[in-house]
């Protein structure tokens, strides 16, 4: 079963929980200093914030499966289709390590597609500069990134496997 994910950055992580507990009548059921998640059942969604240097606004939009068979039925459809997609294995990333491939709307929105392994103790080990911003969303920079905040862009100048 697939469940829709949103993941928004926001300039007030406290103010943000505080809006959201309310929005949504419960408090989140992942929260963190820089990240909080609610795992919502009615909508059936993954909402996820977080404060990590972001422009705020949507960091990026998906689905989280609930197998490895979902994944891979979905990525199949993804390459038959020929969209573009950047894989990553056991990935770690809000507070996650996961499974997953990205693409990107021909408006430059982020797209994840991903299977939960398990939690990981930090934001993202896989994050190598300081001045990344965030470990998700390796694809097009947004609005507001550094210069250089961008990585993984597999459709354009990247190198291939280049990334983070």
């Amino acid at each position: 079963m697939k469940r829709f994910h949103v993941h928004v950055s926001v300039k007030d992580l406290s103010e943000s929980i505080g809006f959201y507990s309310k929005l949504f009548g419960t408090q989140p059921t992942v929260e963190k200093t820089d990240y909080a998640k609610w795992m919502l059942e009615d909508p059936r969604i993954n909402f996820a914030i977080s404060q990590r240097g972001r422009a705020a606004g949507v960091n990026h939009l998906g689905f989280q499966v609930d197998s490895e068979q979902e994944l891979a039925q979905l990525r199949a459809h993804v390459a038959n289709a020929e969209i573009e997609a950047l894989d990553e294995t056991a990935a770690a990333c809000c507070y996650a390590k996961s499974d997953k491939y990205w693409t990107e709307d021909p408006q430059g929105i982020a797209w994840e597609t991903f299977h939960t392994l398990g939690d990981i103790p930090v934001y993202g080990e896989n994050a190598q500069r300081a001045d990344a911003g965030a470990c998700c969303v390796p694809l097009a920079k947004q609005a507001g990134d550094k210069p250089d905040a961008a990585c993984c862009i597999p459709n354009r100048a990247a190198a291939p496997g280049a990334c983070c």
